[in-house]
């Protein structure tokens, strides 16, 4: 879940009076103090979506991610539909695109990801070009993630060797390409793989010497154990 900082540098205001943000803080703490959670998830949909005449892209998309996280992919899907026929364009795209690639590859529809990867991969790769270094992980995730399901597991694979640069000590975005190979030799019954992956892993979150919320140490080592036993 991204902070009220960064809720602002996307265009939405952040002022003290703004009943909004007082509503996306109010959540957010509950992120800060408890993490992912069923608990979350009702709380941010009711603030940003529930009761909301024409809820943002940004939030559909957030809601979806944060259902995401605790493995409720049906749901996470659910508000995803809501934007199928939306025009978006930009960053909206990008992270919807990718969102959808990641839901319908942990559900299980590989045909139908493969499907919207071939209707959106002219628009991600062009985007992911001038995109942060962040965005373009993210995006070889999904992509890595739409051939696992599919079982073509060593592309995917392939996919997660893009070239990315490690950013220090603290670097949450290499975990998560870790945790995702994890995840592929799971499901590809790879115990040799599977035994290095996990020790990629587990040396990466190693060098996290402390984290900026007290629950992400145990999140994080619980999400590797999910990975090897094939849930992301």
């Amino acid at each position: 879940m991204i902070s009220p900082n960064e809720r602002k540098k996307i265009g939405f205001p952040l002022l003290s009076q703004n009943a909004e943000m007082k509503k996306y803080v109010e959540v957010y703490s509950l992120f800060a103090e408890s993490g992912y959670s069923k608990e979350l998830c009702q709380a941010y949909s009711d603030a940003f979506l529930d009761n909301v005449k024409k809820p943002s892209p940004f939030d559909i998309v957030q809601i979806s991610a944060l259902y995401d996280r605790i493995h409720d992919h049906k749901t996470a899907y659910f508000y995803l539909e809501k934007l199928v026929n939306k025009r978006l364009s930009g960053d909206e795209r990008f992270f919807f695109c990718t969102q959808v690639l990641n839901t319908l590859s942990k559900i299980g529809n590989w045909r139908e990801a493969e499907n919207f990867r071939t209707n959106n991969i002219s628009f991600l790769q062009k985007y992911s070009e001038k995109a942060t270094q962040n965005m373009q992980a993210r995006l070889y995730m999904a992509l890595a993630l739409t051939d696992c399901a599919a079982k073509n597991y060593q592309q995917g694979l392939k996919l997660l060797k893009f070239g990315y640069k490690p950013q220090g000590a603290k670097d949450m975005t290499l975990l998560e390409i870790f945790i995702t190979a994890v995840y592929i030799f799971a499901k590809a019954n790879d115990i040799e793989g599977l035994e290095g992956a996990l020790h990629n892993a587990d040396c990466c979150l190693a060098l996290f010497k402390d984290f900026d919320f007290p629950w992400q140490s145990h999140y994080y080592r619980e999400r590797i154990e999910n990975a090897a036993n094939g849930i992301l």
